[in-house]
């Protein structure tokens, strides 16, 4: 079977939630990935960061095969021999107390949300059932009827309420909006480091401090949303890290399992997560055996390859390099480590065309919100391959 043959019948038999570009990967490794009909792509969106360690990473890859011959699944009704070391790894690598493993990101940030509210009820007294959390504008952190009921995208809520109560919208980017936005029943204010979804949008310089510090003044915890900008992409383990900010809360996934499994979880310290109790939260496959095995080799991967630094230096290449190109269509190439944003000017006709036209020459990236198209390479990735993928995006760039 062909391409068109696998297209013509994913579009008769599935659900027309997502509009991908017309390549039908059926292989891949490291940075590359290949199409059934025998082309080879460079793979500039690593799965939404999700394949910071490359594609099918051998290492990943074993621990996967070696725990699936012995247990997958236990339920947390048993305990299993992954699961602590998992714990304690994640612990000792990022710092946290306490870790609470689920599978995908959006799970992940619904338990976070559940625990800040219960921190306000349990710690800061706020008024049963009228815990605020402050969010921001453009935010994306998943597509549940709860998440996108603090959403400001149209697309994503219009056909979907009623909505979940309690959010407050601030802009992003504005510390002093988000001060005058936090009441006595504020119980928390969730933040991406930098919005992926939104374009890659990075904020001012110490504006994540000054929230964290208006956060303390205000018993209030901060909560960072770290599922893509995390686990090394922008050239930090966290992109907290780059203004030397500890949040109360962070949320982690995608990296978290090198792509070769949903695993997400949810990090703080004991007078935080220890707030649960059994019963009150959980999932039938979160901290499954297979899940820690895989998870505990991806984070054993990201420090023995150093990739943090890798994404930091390769990173500030790609960007310096993407920045001089002369294009017309070009209105700002942005971003930190290996997560960056090259925004069109509105009459360069949107970023899909130019997206497609990449792909002709062998290039993967994707198109978001409509002008901006997001370079976002395994951080295994190497200067070499990024001085051969310079000359044909330099030629799309150009394109009439």
């Amino acid at each position: 079977m062909k391409t068109r043959d696998f297209i013509e019948i994913e579009e008769q038999y599935g659900a027309h939630n997502y509009h991908p570009l017309d390549v039908v990967i059926e292989r891949a490794e490291g940075v590359w990935v290949y199409d059934v009909d025998g082309k080879k792509y460079l793979d500039c969106l690593s799965a939404y960061s999700a394949v910071n360690q490359g594609h099918v990473h051998p290492k990943i890859l074993q621990a996967l095969l070696d725990q699936a011959k012995k247990v997958t699944l236990t339920s947390r009704a048993f305990r299993n021999d992954q699961l602590p070391m998992l714990y304690k790894e994640l612990s000792e690598m990022t710092g946290y107390e306490m870790s609470l493993p689920m599978n995908s990101g959006a799970e992940a940030v619904e338990t976070a949300v559940k625990l800040a509210r219960k921190w306000g009820y349990q710690v800061k007294k706020i008024p049963r059932h009228q815990a605020e959390i402050i969010v921001a504008g453009n935010n994306f952190h998943g597509r549940t009827v709860t998440i996108i009921s603090f959403s400001t995208e149209p697309l994503y809520r219009d056909d979907f309420g009623p909505f979940t109560p309690g959010f407050v919208v601030a802009e992003y980017g504005n510390a002093d909006e988000i001060e005058k936005a936090i009441t006595p029943n504020t119980a928390a204010v969730m933040l991406e480091p930098i919005q992926g979804e939104a374009g890659v949008i990075i904020p001012p310089d110490g504006y994540l401090k000054k929230v964290a510090e208006i956060c303390k003044k205000n018993n209030v915890l901060l909560v960072a949303d770290e599922i893509q900008t995390g686990l090394c992409r922008t050239g930090k383990l966290f992109a907290s890290d780059h203004e030397g900010v500890r949040p109360d809360i962070v949320i982690i996934g995608k990296a978290l399992a090198g792509g070769f499994y949903p695993v997400s979880a949810v990090l703080a310290d004991k007078p935080i997560l220890g707030l649960f109790t059994p019963g009150e939260h959980g999932s039938t496959f979160g901290g499954n055996p297979l899940a820690a095995a895989v998870a505990r080799a991806a984070l054993k991967v990201m420090r023995d390859e150093k990739l943090a630094d890798r994404a930091l230096e390769l990173g500030t290449y790609f960007v310096e390099q993407l920045s001089e190109i002369p294009s017309p269509h070009v209105k700002e190439v942005r971003g930190k480590g290996l997560l960056i944003g090259v925004e069109l000017k509105p009459e360069a006709g949107g970023a899909r065309r130019f997206c497609e036209a990449m792909k002709a020459r062998g290039i993967l990236a994707k198109e978001t919100h409509d002008n901006v198209i997001r370079f976002a390479p395994p951080l295994v990735i190497d200067r070499e391959t990024i001085e051969w993928a310079l000359p044909a995006i330099r030629e799309t760039l150009n394109m009439k």
